[in-house]
């Protein structure tokens, strides 16, 4: 789960409202599309990009091989944010996809204006009960269930098993914060351009720091509920390290952030560094011949506490039914054991249902590679994100004022915080009212 783009929540209701009290849809405007082989053509969005857009893709291709009715498209929309902004203006003017990813804090802004199917209408109740409960909390909206799991991650600690133990360190990784600061300190080498930490600044991992404490991001009364002590230690931590020299911020914005944090680790230049499950994967095959990725829970406060990430697959209300219950195949076959099985070992996302995790193929890979165990084992302290609308942009200035904290050391964090919290809170009450 990567931030970059902010989607306008405010833009979304406006173009979403006006296309549901007027403007005709794909599905509507013919009663069903079809291919020359008479197959129903099913439009579907994906929200990955490189290797992982790549796998998707053969598993589309897999499914158009073995089905009889039904002809999945597959186009792609860029990232997440990218797609969420094409998905407001393709609903405005009436030609959304049948079936698109959502990245997870999405799924409420969509389905808050009736965007989103039912799923339960269409996908069976079997399948539904499969899916394991710590993802199923983003999928769900005013009782229905508008989202299933697709590819779903945890943020995980990435360490250097040899740098590690060179410095005399248990390479299981730190456990809570002073051992972070620690580790961090003892893998720093400044002479040789080494930093012991490199985390791209994102709100996944600063929401990872209040739920480590307790703490949440918005009550239920959506009201910012981290101006306070939690916040303010949260910010200060890493503020406090980035004075020590001890963590890095990698350059650039956005999903370039991550990436040189990755390229950091992958070169020994970092020994330790936050990423998503999902990279798990590229960073074993990348660092093959030079050490040893070990993979860890983010390291606790008080407590273990980290969010979810990644997409959920959801199905767009304005497709006909012959399109929903075609769709409905699809999702049917991407998360059957085989699939999500080979999908999850591809990629490093999570096995998304628990017939997947309790498979013996994934027992055995997690006896194999231990690594990819990390974040299921996690999934037991995850907290719900947000589902509130607006909650994406809130986010995004949050950030951007956070950041100014950590590039300016002499900026002080109580005050940072209270001014973030403030002008998230205006977005908001902007976007519930």
């Amino acid at each position: 789960m990567k931030l970059k783009r902010t989607i306008s929540a405010t833009l979304a209701l406006t173009l979403i409202v006006g296309t549901l009290t007027g403007c005709s849809t794909k599905g509507q405007d013919t009663a069903v599309d079809s291919v020359s082989d008479g197959k129903v053509q099913v439009e579907f969005w994906n929200a990955l990009t490189g290797t992982n857009e790549e796998i998707v893709k053969s598993y589309v291709d897999k499914f158009n091989a073995q089905s009889e009715d039904v002809e999945i498209k597959m186009v792609s929309q860029g990232d997440y944010w990218e797609n969420g902004t094409k998905l407001q203006a393709a609903i405005a003017a009436g030609n959304q996809p049948d079936l698109t990813m959502l990245e997870v804090t999405q799924v409420a802004q969509f389905a808050s204006v009736g965007a989103l199917a039912d799923l339960e209408q269409y996908v069976s109740k079997e399948k539904i009960d499969d899916f394991l409960p710590g993802l199923m909390r983003e999928s769900e909206y005013d009782g229905k269930t508008v989202a299933v799991p697709l590819n779903r991650s945890t943020p995980l600690l990435y360490v250097n098993k040899e740098m590690c133990e060179a410095a005399g360190l248990d390479p299981e990784g730190p456990k809570n914060w002073d051992e972070l600061k620690m580790y961090a300190e003892k893998l720093t080498n400044e002479a040789d351009g080494v930093v012991g930490l490199a985390v791209p600044i994102d709100i996944w991992f600063f929401e990872s720091l209040i739920y480590q404490q307790g703490g949440e991001m918005i009550d239920e009364n959506n009201k910012v509920a981290f101006n306070n002590e939690i916040g303010f230690n949260a910010l200060g931590l890493w503020q406090d390290m980035m004075k020590e020299g001890i963590m890095q911020l990698p350059p650039g914005e956005g999903y370039d952030a991550w990436d040189a944090a990755k390229d950091a680790f992958v070169n020994g230049k970092a020994g330790m560094t936050f990423q998503s499950t999902a990279s798990l994967a590229g960073l074993m095959e990348q660092a093959e011949g030079k050490f040893t990725v070990n993979t860890a829970f983010l390291p606790g406060d008080s407590q273990y506490g980290v969010p979810t990430g990644g997409a959920n697959v959801v199905m767009m209300e304005g497709s006909s039914q012959e399109e929903k219950e075609a769709a409905a195949e699809f999702i049917e076959f991407m998360t059957d054991e085989e699939n999500a099985v080979q999908f999850s070992i591809d990629t490093g996302y999570m096995p998304i249902t628990n017939t997947a995790l309790n498979s013996e193929t994934i027992q055995n890979l997690y006896k194999e590679k231990p690594q990819y165990s990390t974040a299921a084992k996690q999934l037991e302290y995850a907290s719900q994100r947000p589902g509130v609308v607006g909650y994406v942009e809130a986010t995004e200035k949050l950030m951007n004022e956070m950041k100014k904290a950590l590039m300016d050391l002499n900026v002080d964090v109580k005050e940072t915080v209270e001014k973030a919290t403030a002008i998230m809170q205006q977005v908001v009450d902007k976007n519930n009212k």
